[in-house]
């Protein structure tokens, strides 16, 4: 009897292990999760995977889509309750993406305790086995053997066939997916049962529609795109779309799809729930970004308050005591804050895209020429600020002070990204964006002038440019930004009928630009504001009714017509003003605040005095102004909108221009 030493066995082992390795059909073993634990040489051959790459994938990602459908409602279940799975006709995706049609083997092996220990699987090239069965019908030449064998086959794939047709027929109507055969067109051919479940519609409502007619007309043109991508290559990461529900609401699905032999065969999967909760996880975490920005506010505001509230303090003191020189100061203090406040509140209703805007043609070229002074000194002198003109500049209808605001900001944030030092350019320029160009920003086609300014600074990542533009976003430092700058220059230019883009690279600095609609008119000239000692005064006793709820603001346009020598009647809600409008009394200009108590705003109290008072001139002054308060933005002749907190020149200059355009109009023949 032979002796078996420590050598023969290893000897045993390696010819096993080399038999493994080059047997002529692939062996695979997979855990009970389904993924290959190990893999022979032959099928790494076969797939064009080393066998490090296959070792950890699971056997369904190396089958087309019909094999994906059938493993997952046939194959698996199969094997965890018969134990084994014999010859079942599969295609294998290769690593070139051409595919190899194989017979399949499986078989469990389990433990003591019936649990899966492994799945063998064994792998026949199915090519292989039909030119064997080819050579040996040739080598059966005699005409009864070659029918016999032909009858026989013709059997067999009869019963393979039908098995395979039944097998997948089950699939098909056990998927939780959506399962949908298309032609070319996106025209429906065959539906599963599943769109019933989940979305209502019954076969007959579906075959020979489009899938254009339920989309989603918001996702429809990203939908029709990624058809056409289809019929060139396989869809295998998931586009999302919505799809129209019988009661009429909509569903999200993630989609996947392949063209073959003249059909389009997709899956889609019902997402809706996984979007409604990433949606209101987005929502959370921007309530906790607003709570976080609370205290920076109160902050902000409580320094303002308290320079103000200081300076009136000490002007008090001062003038009980007569020292007057110190008044000055105290008043240029109080002023300073004020005014700081005021473009705060400007930046918050920016970004809200609820500020009142005075929208005027606009020379651009000459509005940056006019800052550059302003910003180099902002900047500083380690950071030079070139300006690009444009010869032919279109006009912008813009409102020019907040334009002013947001070129100063993306100055100022470059000058911030460059804290070693480098450049800013300023550039205006005319743009005329095709359908194409257009459809890559986000904006209707046409005719905009567009203002960049780019910085040599060390630039964003792309995580970070996709939300710089989120309200109370900031990369600074806590105290050093609250996240409004570039919220509020997106709010001004959507408010405004334009865009904002930003482009940025990691060490290669940042380029902002805004785009504004191309105005047709002609550029106002300067209006230089009057002071209130040079403005003429009435000498006919006009009266003005001031309607507001705040008394300090009715004392403030009270004093300013009594300089001006205006008779002033007050009202403190828009039936108390209404009263008066609607009775004899004289009234030629209209102030009032757009926000009123007394059962209607300013601009209905000022529609309804019109009935009788067609020529009435009406003054809306406003801190915050919903656009459908004053028509989205469309004023009737005759009105005119002035932001709170304004300079008292700038309220006595519009009272007179409005009461003496009233008196030139009536005076027309």
């Amino acid at each position: 009897m032979e002796k078996v030493t420590p050598n023969t066995r290893a000897q045993d082992t390696d010819d096993l292990e080399d038999l493994f390795e080059n047997a002529p059909c692939g062996y695979a073993s997979a855990l009970p999760n389904g993924r290959l634990s190990k893999v022979n040489r032959t099928l790494s051959i076969w797939t064009g995977y080393s066998a490090e790459q296959l070792v950890g994938r699971r056997f369904l990602d190396l089958l087309n889509i019909a094999g994906k459908i059938y493993y997952e409602t046939h194959f698996a279940p199969l094997l965890r309750m018969q134990g084994f799975f014999n010859e079942v006709a599969l295609d294998l995706v290769r690593a070139d993406g051409t595919t190899l049609p194989v017979l399949v083997n499986a078989v469990v092996r389990r433990d003591d305790s019936d649990d899966i220990r492994f799945i063998r699987i064994t792998i026949f090239n199915a090519s292989d086995r039909r030119r064997y069965e080819h050579d040996l019908l040739e080598a059966r030449r005699t005409a009864d053997q070659a029918t016999a064998a032909l009858q026989d086959l013709n059997l067999t794939l009869e019963a393979q066939v039908a098995k395979r047709t039944a097998q997948r027929d089950r699939a098909w109507r056990l998927s939780q997916e959506l399962l949908v055969v298309a032609l070319p067109d996106g025209i429906f051919e065959s539906v599963n049962p599943t769109w019933n479940e989940l979305l209502g519609w019954r076969d007959e409502e579906l075959l020979g529609a489009s899938f254009v007619e339920r989309t989603h007309p918001d996702d429809l043109d990203a939908a029709q795109a990624a058809l056409t991508d289809i019929l060139t290559r396989p869809l295998t990461v998931p586009h999302e779309s919505r799809f129209r529900h019988m009661d009429g609401s909509y569903r999200w699905f993630a989609w996947t799809a392949s063209f073959e032999d003249g059909r389009i065969y997709a899956s889609g999967r019902d997402i809706t729930v996984e979007r409604e909760q990433a949606d209101a996880l987005r929502q959370s975490q921007k309530m906790e970004a607003v709570g976080q920005l609370t205290g920076g506010l109160a902050h902000d505001f409580n320094n303002l308050l308290a320079g103000i509230s200081g300076s009136l303090e000490m002007m008090q003191n001062r003038m009980q005591q007569g020292r007057f020189q110190d008044v000055e100061r105290y008043v240029a203090v109080a002023q300073g804050a004020s005014k700081r406040a005021a473009a705060l509140t400007h930046r918050l209703l920016a970004f809200s895209r609820r500020q009142t805007l005075d929208p005027k043609p606009t020379d651009v070229n000459r509005l940056v020429a006019g800052m550059h002074e302003m910003i180099q000194l902002t900047v500083g002198p380690g950071i030079p600020v070139d300006v690009v003109g444009a010869s032919g500049l279109w006009p912008a209808l813009v409102d020019p002070p907040q334009l002013e605001n947001a070129l100063l900001n993306l100055c100022i944030n470059g000058r911030d990204a460059m804290p070693s030092g480098g450049r800013i350019t300023i550039e205006i320029a005319n743009r005329w964006l095709d359908a194409r160009a257009a459809r890559k920003l986000d904006m209707p086609e046409g005719q905009y002038l567009s203002l960049c300014v780019t910085d040599t600074g060390t630039g964003m990542p792309p995580e970070v440019v996709a939300r710089v533009f989120e309200p109370f976003f900031t990369t600074k430092p806590i105290g050093e930004g609250t996240g409004l700058g570039l919220s509020m220059i997106y709010g001004f230019a959507q408010q405004s009928g334009g865009q904002v883009r930003i482009h940025s690279k990691v060490g290669l600095g940042s380029t902002v630009c805004i785009y504004l609609p191309r105005h047709s008119g002609e550029v106002d000239v300067d209006d230089r504001t009057a002071k209130l000692a040079v403005l003429p005064r009435s000498v006919q006793g006009e009266t003005v009714l001031v309607v507001d709820d705040e008394p300090s603001v009715r004392m403030l346009v009270t004093d300013i017509l009594e300089d001006l020598g205006y008779t002033a009647i007050e009202a403190g809600d828009s039936a108390a003003g209404l009263k008066v409008l609607q009775s004899n009394v004289r009234i030629d200009l209209l102030v009032t605040d757009v926000g009123l108590p007394g059962g209607m705003n300013g601009r209905q109290m000022a529609d309804a005095a019109r009935v009788s008072r067609p020529d009435l001139q009406v003054l809306f002054v406003t801190g915050y102004a919903e656009n459908a308060f004053l028509g989205n933005g469309h004023l009737a002749s005759g009105m005119a909108v002035l932001t709170k907190p304004f300079p008292i020149e700038t309220m006595a200059s519009r009272i007179r221009s409005m009461i003496e355009g009233s008196k030139a109009k009536a005076r027309r023949p």
